[in-house]
């Protein structure tokens, strides 16, 4: 028999944990929402990849390293390493680009620098004869670019902490929302039907339709 003590009792924990639930509940939300917003978009633009007309850009330069900074380059003859500072800051300032402390490929006749990004991709080749500098970038639009972000493909290591932080903002928000329809599931009836069927579908597609 349940008294009128223990009855007060469990409304107040009941109370507590909703105040609790709802409260990290809206703050996971906020923290995501953004982010889910661009992975839904980006999820449908990934889904119809094949059926988006990508225009790429493909801009190409020439030109040749001074002789003081080729002589920086130094007698590396394999292997990987970043290009000198020096060497580095003069293609940035030529070529308006961003080589940082990006690895290199280093060869008896030839440095060979990968610079992929996000929607695009970029090499450059440096002639270590002659200083002969040859660089090469391609831009394949905004879509791809979003449609990279939301791989985490060439993003660098602060995109991929900003991933794991929204991961965890959205299955806090998912797990509370779990924790509330579990609260509220005896005033609405449909509640375990509806999370049921959204377990149901996408399992039934992936057994019988998938192949």
């Amino acid at each position: 028999m349940t008294t009128p003590s223990s009855s007060v009792q469990q409304q107040q924990s009941r109370g507590f944990w909703l105040r609790t639930l709802h409260q990290w509940h809206w703050i996971s939300s906020a923290v995501c929402l953004i982010g889910m917003l661009l992975f839904a978009a980006t999820g449908i633009t990934l889904n119809h990849a094949a059926k988006i007309e990508a225009k790429p850009v493909v801009v190409s330069q020439q030109l040749t390293l001074p002789a003081d900074l080729l002589g920086t380059l130094g007698a590396r003859t394999d292997g990987t390493a970043p290009l000198p500072r020096k060497a580095s800051r003069w293609l940035d300032a030529q070529l308006g680009i961003a080589i940082g402390r990006r690895p290199a490929e280093w060869s008896d006749g030839e440095i060979y620098l990968s610079m992929p990004s996000p929607g695009a991709d970029a090499w450059l080749s440096i002639d270590r004869d002659s200083g002969a500098v040859e660089y090469e970038s391609t831009a394949r639009g905004w879509v791809s670019y979003f449609n990279d972000l939301h791989k985490g493909r060439n993003a660098g290591p602060a995109w991929g902490w900003f991933l794991d932080i929204f991961a965890v903002a959205c299955l806090v928000f998912c797990i509370t929302g779990l924790f509330l329809l579990h609260l509220h599931a005896r005033q609405r009836r449909m509640t375990w039907p509806l999370v049921g069927l959204g377990l149901l579908v996408p399992l039934l597609i992936a057994l019988i339709l998938i192949h």
